[in-house]
């Protein structure tokens, strides 16, 4: 039996000659003629053997991992982690442009998350985690291939900076249906009384965080050669794109989203947020904004602001005539780290925000981290040779404690 790759490029290969013939008669506008009819048809006789023979070829391969002792389902967490740093993008969309299934880790990941949130995928899946390294970013890849492949050398256009794992979101996968979290309300109170007097009653009102599913995705073409090509460096400028796409997405309706319009609420829009004034930005109002955390037992780990906020505290002296700024070399206003991003939008043409607070209160609710959907057949790209890839991913946000954060609204920028 031949190998599996064998077969899969002998599958490639009578795939591009039946396409050929079809374009063919596209280009020129007119219906197949008998004898095309007859080649497709006997290509597509080979097709349907070449996919037989690659089905019992992964039957064979899967029987031996089992052998070996490798499962395929049901897998552990621990085994199921590691397979999620297996899964390639760029392989993914090689096998959907020559309608092959899916094989290796790629196969495994998607059936194993079906099976794990009871979830039909339209395209395939893929984690998060597969799009998560960012080292180079591109919109379009035209310019990669050239007489000397030189992709890390690629001028990349410049993204908003991504912050929500970083600053130590939480983060719920797997999810299936909408989820309801309970929350500590309104304690019981205590007070001093006299001997046989009643003590104070109160009530317990538990509360909830609630997360539903929010879509968001886009549409990017990528060229058949691209794709095609398998360079290590390929896969991550593929990954980037997808990245920025959709982590942008999140990002900004975790800080801004307004909970309308299809959206996540996001922390800018949550009910209950402490808020505090820097229209005059001096150290005492930067240390309230610390003091209003303490005071409810929250903890400052982060600042969020946008690059004309964080030049405003770059540029004002924490003391007159000291060289002393709010913002540091070291990245930090009042030791605590400065994130700037430009996923915070302005209030107005001249105010902006500066967010303090404690990220890790914040839960992003992930029902499907990326859903992949390759079509080669869209009219313009098809003409091209490209294809389309539509990315989408189903996520929530909700603040956990909204006193966790203290937001400025009147930074002068």
């Amino acid at each position: 039996m031949r190998t599996l790759q064998a077969i899969r490029e002998a599958r490639a290969s009578k795939t591009a000659e039946a396409r050929a013939i079809v374009a063919s008669a596209e280009e020129a506008n007119r219906q197949l003629t008998p004898d095309e009819i007859s080649a497709f048809d006997a290509i597509k006789k080979i097709i349907t053997d070449l996919e037989a023979e690659e089905s019992r070829a992964q039957f064979l391969g899967e029987q031996e991992r089992r052998s070996a002792g490798v499962a395929v389902s049901g897998i552990s967490g621990d085994s199921y982690d590691r397979l999620q740093g297996s899964v390639s993008v760029l392989r993914v969309l090689q096998a959907a442009i020559e309608q092959r299934q899916l094989s290796g880790a790629e196969a495994e990941y998607h059936a194993e998350t079906e099976r794990r949130t009871g979830r039909k995928a339209q395209g395939v899946l893929i984690p998060m985690r597969a799009l998560e390294t960012r080292v180079n970013t591109t919109g379009s890849a035209s310019e990669l291939v050239a007489t000397q492949h030189r992709p890390e050398q690629y001028v990349e256009p410049l993204r908003n900076r991504l912050l929500a794992r970083s600053l130590g979101v939480r983060v719920l996968s797997g999810l299936q249906g909408n989820v309801s979290i309970p929350k500590h309300g309104a304690g019981v109170s205590v007070g001093w009384v006299a001997e046989n007097t009643a003590v104070p009653e109160s009530t317990v009102n538990p509360e909830s965080i609630t997360l539903s599913p929010k879509h968001a995705g886009g549409v990017t073409e990528l060229s058949r050669q691209l794709i095609m090509q398998g360079s290590p460096d390929v896969e991550q400028l593929i990954r980037d794109d997808f990245a920025a796409m959709l982590a942008q997405a999140i990002d900004s309706a975790m800080i801004a989203g307004t909970g309308t319009l299809n959206q996540p609420r996001g922390i800018l829009a949550t009910t209950g947020i402490q808020t505090a004034n820097l229209a005059t930005l001096n150290w005492a109002n930067v240390v309230a904004m610390k003091a209003k955390l303490a005071a409810v037992n929250a903890e400052a780990r982060s600042w969020v602001m946008n690059s004309r906020v964080a030049a405003r505290f770059e540029g004002t002296e924490k003391s007159a005539n000291t060289g002393i700024y709010l913002l540091g070399d070291d990245g930090r206003i009042a030791s605590i780290a400065a994130n700037p991003t430009e996923q915070v939008p302005n209030l107005t043409p001249t105010t902006s925000y500066a967010i303090l607070g404690d990220f890790s209160q914040v839960l992003l609710g992930i029902w499907s981290e990326v859903d992949l959907l390759v079509n080669p057949y869209a009219e313009t790209a098809y003409r091209r040779g490209g294809v389309l890839v539509r990315a989408m991913a189903t996520v929530d946000v909700a603040v956990r404690h909204p006193k966790a954060f203290v937001v400025a609204s009147d930074v002068t920028i």
